[in-house]
């Protein structure tokens, strides 16, 4: 030994070991004499000191070889770290250990090192030899020389089906797990992720320089995987299912994509099932229509029916999407095989949120199982649309989703609040029809409609305006896809034509034809042939004799046409629709004006009164269509009211005051019943009209200009009594006055008593121009039309509003 002393000397000296009684033979030499007399001594001197096996029965060390109770044992030094010598290595991953839990208490056990595997040593089972795996004994010995006999420090974990203690095994310069698969000479196994935590990235790591280095098992390795720097961007097209969407990339490819790792729930497991649906919601809320990011993790072959499919991770904001799955209980983590390596690169994370899913029951792991959503058909015949389009037509903006996509203009839309599903056809265009099969022929353009449609709107929050039914039950009506009407985006890429009629029915008109001619300026999808002079020619035909839109006759003369009488009233311009300029008016007389103003005082005064009703409260709240008493919020004063539509949570509703125009949400304690007979709609009818400018169109599609046209015609005419000239009347509900078509005249306008005409004016400030295709009555005021074309030659020449960049209706 180091210092000259001998081994066998230094043991007796600490009572280690001691002399046989028959070591004094009569054939020892005289050093052997010698030797045995020093070895006398020491051992005479431990049994003094009380040395090693010459202590007392206090100090003897308790060695046990087995564990009664493995799980108790686990429990109960699992926040430990224990002591231990490695006393027998049998594999890269196994040891035979004494843990010493006290001075006088040792337990020797096999331990399983936790987060790897090592190949297998040769054995015998069964009396049949089985040979040893690829690197078996190189792992056996690497481990060998560095802990045999050493001291280590013990972090139990868990248990081994087979009740071997799993455990983190270190020396003093670190865990064995991390050098063993630095060389090489094991793999990371998964089914010890969730007992190693973060640690199991560290041995994900290790793993991976070995892989990167070729050492070991790894000798010969191609990493197929795809670094950050393939990640792609695309947006998300539809949900398929929970685990499976398809991506449109920004070459407009689309690629179905199923997220690494995990898997949605399975429709043929009991328990699962009832939360597939609630899953494809949760992940379609989040995904649809959004901007994502994805990097391949392989490929998997067909299998099961399945085809062949890309699998890959997708984020969106920095957030992984399989990982959100699997935190809100509603996917599960897919078990590979330890060959399988088109895994996710988060793969730990994911198995420590499955189980902290499974501890909070969320998700498909609760017990509650969520009740199926059954949608009644409100189209499934005529006579059951015309029951509830009604309902609908007293609501606006009614938040759907967009199901299915049957054509370029035909949609399967659901309402989630009405727990209602319905056919919905887009009001004011046609859309070319598509191929409904592989026998069928498409109309020009109808397939590029149709996919125009599938990309903007199919499985989209919307909201939906219902105006009528059609003979098959289905719904007349308008689309809004991120706050503007699907028709007009159809319309502006040439993927549909309007329908005048129906789009002047739906109030749309000036916008749908706005969207259509800018089509056919950039000659878009139907238009790619479009010729405005053959387009004019046409018009002048339709015609001829009136007047066109350039203010020429065709053949005759304007004084040919027989005089028209005018029709002159005086009415007060009460609201300006802020998206089209349409009008409100109340028409000044003693029967509409006055009964009016008197009608409003005894209103007021009975509202100040103590016999007021009571306002309207959670527990009797309004109802859509309900005629109510509001306070305005301007004046405070309360005025007759129609309600539009209800937020129970907010606990207010959109009213409509119907003899004014104009509308504002209004808190339920400031709206109260409208039950007295002395202000019903049949003592007084309501007094609003709606009204638009003759002649005019206004540029919807800008907002900026639109705006400057509001504020022009509130700040000079709005609550002004004023004289219109009612150009055209409409024809409304029951042989009754819809729309007045009016040009309007200030009376004072210009402040020294000179009448001016509002209409001249707005073209002349370059907030609306001349429309393009007249109606048949407009067409007839050529000496109108051409005054009006004057002054919005001279807003353009003087590059005012609209025209301050120029002629925008030129070529």
């Amino acid at each position: 030994m180091q210092g000259g002393e001998r081994l066998p000397e230094a043991c007796v000296a600490e009572g280690w070991v001691k002399l046989r009684e028959d070591s004094r033979r009569k054939d020892l030499s005289e050093a052997d004499e010698k030797l045995l007399d020093r070895y006398e001594l020491a051992q005479a001197n431990a049994k003094s000191d009380s040395k090693g096996l010459w202590a007392g029965q206090g100090d003897t060390i308790e060695n046990s070889y087995d564990l009664p109770d493995p799980k108790e044992f686990a429990d109960k030094y699992k926040s430990d770290s224990i002591d231990a010598i490695v006393e027998r290595v049998l594999a890269g991953d196994r040891m035979i250990v004494r843990l010493l839990l006290s001075p006088t208490k040792h337990v020797h056990t096999v331990v399983t090192v936790a987060g790897i595997r090592a190949p297998k040593r040769a054995s015998a089972t069964e009396g049949k030899e089985q040979p040893a795996e690829r690197l078996a004994n190189e792992a056996h010995q690497f481990v060998e020389t560095r802990l045999l006999q050493r001291n280590v420090k013990i972090d139990i974990l868990g248990l081994t089906p087979q009740n071997q203690l799993i455990c983190v095994v270190k020396h003093p310069n670190g865990s064995i797990a991390d050098f063993v698969l630095r060389a090489g000479l094991a793999q990371c196994i998964d089914f010890h992720s969730t007992l190693l935590g973060g640690e199991m990235k560290n041995l994900r790591q290790a793993e991976k320089h070995a892989k990167d280095e070729k050492v070991g098992l790894f000798k010969g390795h191609i990493d197929n995987r795809s670094s950050a720097a393939d990640e792609s961007d695309a947006t998300v097209a539809r949900i398929i299912k929970a685990d499976t969407i398809i991506v449109r990339t920004k070459s407009g490819v689309e690629k179905t994509i199923q997220l690494s790792s995990i898997r949605g729930p399975k429709p043929k497991d009991e328990k699962q099932a009832p939360f597939d649906t609630e899953a494809k919601e949760f992940l379609r809320k989040r995904l649809i229509g959004k901007h994502v990011r994805f990097s391949s993790d392989g490929i998997k072959p067909p299998s099961e029916g399945f085809e062949e499919r890309e699998v890959a991770t997708i984020t969106t904001n920095g957030k992984n999407i399989a990982l959100i799955l699997v935190e809100s209980g509603y996917a599960s983590v897919v078990r590979h095989r330890k060959d399988d390596t088109d895994r996710s690169p988060i793969y730990d994370d994911l198995l420590a949120a499955e189980e902290n899913a499974q501890k909070d029951s969320k998700g498909m792991w609760s017990s509650k199982v969520p009740a199926a959503k059954q949608y009644q058909d409100y189209s499934e015949s005529l006579q059951k649309a015309k029951m509830q389009c009604s309902m609908l037509q007293r609501q606006r903006r009614i938040p759907a989703v967009v199901d299915y996509v049957k054509s370029g203009s035909r949609f399967t839309i659901l309402i989630p609040k009405e727990n209602a599903k319905l056919t919905l056809v887009l009001s004011g265009i046609r859309a070319p029809r598509s191929a409904r099969n592989a026998t069928e022929k498409a109309e020009p353009f109808g397939q590029e409609a149709h996919d125009f449609a599938n990309r903007r709107c199919l499985q989209r929050d919307v909201e939906i305006d219902v105006e009528n039914v059609d003979k098959q039950g289905g719904f007349i009506g308008v689309v809004h896809v991120n706050r503007e009407n699907f028709a007009k985006l159809l319309l502006e890429e040439g993927l549909a034509t309007v329908h005048t009629y129906s789009a002047e029915q739906s109030g749309h008109a000036n916008e749908l034809l706005a969207a259509e001619q800018k089509a056919k300026d950039a000659r878009k999808g139907l238009w790619q042939d479009y010729d405005p002079a053959a387009e004019e020619a046409e018009d002048e035909a339709a015609h001829s004799p009136e007047v066109t839109a350039n203010g020429h006759t065709n053949g005759e003369t304007t004084s040919s046409a027989a005089p028209q009488k005018k029709d002159y009233r005086d009415i007060v311009i009460t609201h300006v629709d802020p998206t089209t300029c349409a009008l409100k008016i109340q028409q000044v007389g003693s029967s509409t004006s006055g009964a009016l103003n008197a009608l409003m005082s005894s209103f007021r005064s009975f509202h100040l009164s103590a016999s007021a009703p009571s306002s309207f409260s959670t527990a009797a709240p309004p109802k859509t269509g309900d005629l109510v008493a509001a306070k305005f919020s301007e004046d405070g004063e309360w005025y007759r009211a129609r309600v539009r539509r209800n937020d129970r949570e907010a606990k207010n509703s959109e009213v409509v005051f119907f003899d004014y125009g104009n509308s504002e949400t209004v808190a339920w304690k400031d709206l109260r019943p409208m039950a007295q007979p002395q202000f019903s709609t049949q003592k007084l009818k309501p007094q609003a009209v709606d009204a638009a400018l003759s002649f005019l169109q206004f540029p919807t599609t800008n907002k900026e200009y639109m705006a400057e046209a509001v504020e022009f015609l509130r700040r000079n005419v709005e609550g002004k009594q004023v004289v219109a000239s009612v150009d055209f009347v409409e024809k409304g509900q029951g042989g009754s006055e819809g729309v007045l078509w009016v040009t309007v005249f200030d009376p004072d306008g210009d402040g020294e008593g000179q009448e001016v005409d509002v209409n001249k004016e707005v073209v002349g400030e370059g907030l609306a121009m001349v429309r393009k295709k007249l109606k048949g009555w407009e067409a007839g005021k050529a000496d109108v039309v051409k005054a009006l074309k004057e002054s919005e030659e001279e807003a353009k020449g003087e590059r005012k509003g609209m025209w301050e960049y120029g002629d925008l209706t030129e070529d």
